[in-house]
């Protein structure tokens, strides 16, 4: 089975969240990351670099949450993917995490960028419900997770972008999403 290291409050449940909407069977192991676990020769075989999450699937370790989104869609998502989806899908993951993360919750980076960022993904909402289109994908559980943490984290004002709020309300309301994250708020 699958396994997914993580801590209280941490990335992981962006990884949960994914593998819950996947519906692959997985034991998440919480480090205590107070007691620095994930500092500890054990947890340090399986990603060097001491954070989390990762997973352990098989015989096959991960690290890094965009790379293991990326993973996961490949290997359990429900279609095939062709050269081109799996590149737009990398654009997005690598966007909330490189982009968007940073855009939003650096402080110094927020009053240039978070109203550039919200602004453009506004209008992708006005057309469709998703990132790509009508289907929900991995490319909103890493932007979703991002977007959804700044209620959590930063309070905020976002009425400027009324789309951006409902997809966050959208991505909010799947169970899977509140079997992850939700349970957090």
């Amino acid at each position: 089975m699958l396994k997914l290291y993580g801590g209280a409050r941490s990335r992981a449940s962006i990884v949960q969240w994914y593998l819950e909407e996947l519906g692959v069977p997985y034991e998440f192991v919480l480090l205590d990351m107070q007691a620095g676990e994930h500092r500890q020769p054990e947890y340090l075989k399986i990603n060097p670099v001491g954070k989390v999450p990762a997973i352990v699937d098989g015989d096959f370790q991960l690290w890094e949450s965009g790379a293991i989104l990326l993973y996961l869609a490949d290997k359990y998502g429900k279609t095939p993917l062709s050269v081109e989806k799996r590149a737009e899908l990398s654009q997005w993951v690598l966007f909330a995490n490189a982009t968007l993360g940073p855009g939003i919750f650096v402080e110094a980076n927020r009053e240039r960028e978070m109203p550039r960022l919200l602004t453009t993904l506004n209008e992708i909402f006005q057309q469709q419900p998703f990132l790509l289109g009508e289907e929900f994908s991995v490319a909103d559980v890493a932007v979703g997770s991002i977007l959804s943490y700044i209620p959590l984290l930063l309070k905020l004002d976002l009425s400027s972008y009324p789309e951006v709020l409902n997809y966050m309300k959208r991505v909010s309301e799947r169970p899977a999403f509140q079997k992850a994250i939700g349970k957090r708020s």
